[in-house]
This record gives C-alpha cells, sequence and structure tokens, in this order.
C-alpha cells in the first residue's frame, strides 16, 4: 500500500511516499480502508519535525481519518462499517491516516455521523472536532451571546474557521482575530462581525487591559492568549486548545483573581468517547454545508507532505482534505 512514511535520515528525519507493507502495520482489532484524511497542524508539525510530536519511526503521520471496515474482531464494528477516528495517538505515537490502511484499536473509533459524507468529516476534522469542543466548554460554563462578543484567534486556521462559523451559528457576535487581513472577507462570509490584526495580541501583555470580550476559542498560544485573557470580561472564560504561536503563556494572575476569568482546557486527542459522539452529533446538525464547503479545498495523498509544511508556514486557509485512496 502507498504511504507517507516518516523515517531517520543521515540529517534528521526524511519524508517520503512509498510502498509500505500492511504487515507492518501496528497491532489493533480492526483494519480500516482509508478513503480520506487532513490535514491539521499538528501533522504539519510531525512533517515538518518543528515539534516532537512523532514519538516513533518509521512513522505515518495524518491524526485524522474516515473509511470503511475491512476486517474487525471488535464487537462494535464489523465488515463495510463506515467509520472516523480522530486523535488518539494516530499519526504520533501509532501509525496513522497517510495510508491506504490504518489498523486501529475498535475503541477509538466513532462511526460515520448521519448526514456527513466521510469527505465532509474531514474538511471537519480535528480541528473542527475541536472547535466544538470548545464551544461545548463554553456553553457549559454558562456563557451566552447575551453575555457579550466572543473572540477567535488565528481565525483564518482550520480550527478558527470552524469556530467563528459555529459560533455566528449559535449568535455569537465573534471577533476574528488574524495575521492574514486580506482574508477579512472571507472571515466575514464565515460570520465573523469584526475582524482585528492579530499584531493587536501579539506582544506582552498588560495584567488587565480594557475588557472586549465574553467568551474565546483561542488555538495561539503564548502572547496572545495572554492579551486575549487580559481583555476578557468579568465571569468570562477562554477555551484554549493550540499553540501556534508557543507553548508559554507568559501571563498574571490578574484575571482569574480579579475579574473571575476561567481558562478551559481543551483536549481532543483522548477524549472519552461519550463526548465525541455528542460532538460530532453537534457537528452533523450545526456546521453549515455551504460555508464548510467554502474553507476546503482537497488534495491527493502525493500533496499531503507539501500540504504539511505550507500549513507550519501560515499559508493554509481553512481546512484540507486528503483524498487517500
Amino acid at each position: 500500500m502507498r504511504a507517507v512514511v516518516i523515517e531517520k535520515g543521515e540529517a534528521g528525519q526524511k519524508v517520503s511516499i512509498r510502498d509500505f507493507s500492511e504487515a507492518e502495520l501496528m497491532e489493533g482489532d480492526v483494519t480500516v480502508r482509508v478513503s480520506h484524511s487532513t490535514v491539521n497542524y499538528k501533522d504539519g508539525l510531525a512533517i515538518t519535525g518543528k515539534m516532537p510530536v512523532v514519538r516513533r519511526l518509521p512513522m505515518i503521520p495524518g491524526i485524522d481519518l474516515a473509511g470503511i471496515v475491512e476486517q474487525s474482531d471488535h464487537p462494535g464494528f464489523k465488515e463495510g462499517d463506515a467509520v472516523i477516528l480522530n486523535g488518539w495517538g494516530l499519526g504520533e505515537t501509532h501509525l496513522g491516516a497517510y495510508a491506504e490502511k490504518a489498523r486501529v484499536k475498535g475503541d477509538w473509533l466513532v462511526p460515520l455521523p448521519a448526514g456527513l459524507t466521510a469527505a465532509q468529516t474531514m474538511a471537519i476534522g480535528t480541528a473542527g472536532y475541536t472547535a466544538m469542543l470548545s464551544l461545548m466548554a463554553l456553553e457549559r460554563h454558562g456563557l451566552s451571546p447575551s453575555a457579550g462578543p466572543a473572540i477567535v484567534t488565528g481565525a483564518a486556521g482550520g480550527v478558527g474557521s470552524v469556530a467563528i462559523a459555529l459560533l455566528a451559528r449559535a449568535g455569537w457576535h465573534v471577533i476574528a482575530s488574524t495575521g492574514r487581513l486580506e482574508e477579512a472577507a472571507y472571515l466575514k462570509q464565515l460570520g465573523a462581525a469584526e475582524v482585528m490584526d492579530r499584531a493587536e495580541l501579539s506582544k506582552p501583555a498588560r495584567p488587565l487591559a480594557k475588557e472586549k470580550w465574553a467568551a474565546g476559542i483561542d488555538s495561539v498560544g503564548s502572547h496572545t492568549l495572554a492579551n486575549v485573557l487580559s481583555m476578557t470580561k468579568y465571569a468570562g472564560a477562554i477555551a484554549a486548545c493550540g499553540l501556534a504561536q508557543g507553548m508559554d503563556l507568559p501571563t498574571s494572575v490578574a484575571p482569574f483573581i480579579l475579574r473571575g476569568v476561567s481558562l478551559l482546557g481543551i483536549d481532543s486527542v483522548m477524549a472519552p468517547k461519550a463526548l465525541r459522539l455528542e460532538a460530532w452529533h453537534r457537528l452533523a446538525r450545526e456546521m453549515d454545508p455551504n460555508k464548510l464547503a467554502g474553507m476546503t479545498r482537497t488534495i491527493k495523498l502525493d500533496e499531503a507532505v507539501q500540504a504539511g509544511r505550507d500549513i507550519v508556514e501560515g499559508k493554509v486557509r481553512g481546512r484540507i482534505v486528503v483524498e487517500v485512496q
């Protein structure tokens, strides 16, 4: 089978598209014929080696897959079932989705959500699924559009694009922060009411700044998240789900102890199955298919490596679907 493979090279890791033996797939009780995958920021980090995402070599990257069960020893799935998988170490510690087949644990799989095609689930992918987990966390915290605006950082990226569409549909006044102001029209088509230059949030933050939003979804981290927290209204909350600017968080306790702001951590990799099913059920119901199509482009497996490099360099808008077969 054909696969994207990350291996050890003379000058570090090397990435190639080559034949890979099915016999070399890792242990698992379900074998899936992969039809589609996607390109997330984490996939880009794995391909470029810019962060230690890959924990074993050789590795097939790709943290998301959609496909058809080819063989199963798991009681929950049978041959012919349409399934999806997000996270669980796929493409990091377990051979991933950029291959024509994957052997995985059945407990990691979710049935293809009713109302979505395999390609649509990968247009959403971990990025969109994470955006929904973030929205759900804000709602569990008791926040609603009546509390004030919501900010989305990294707005033109995958998480940001889906987050804007979901928040706008739910009735929020969405402020989109981006370093690509030329994408303002795109962001407003998704539902953003305002577009701000990320430069306003990229520098070291003051402990507290003027209150501007009640909620937010941040995929950037570092100084950006620190600034977002400093500008969050009393009793507001920010869902943190990414690290595009960095893993550090140079902030103070001021927003938390003086304004009662909450920082909500979002983990999509190990989220329990019940939460996954709820998120995907809501995505099938609430994600506008026209907006999803408008933020998505489709590539072949041969193009996935370059797409991974592009996403790390900030050259990717919205979502990418990888046609594996």
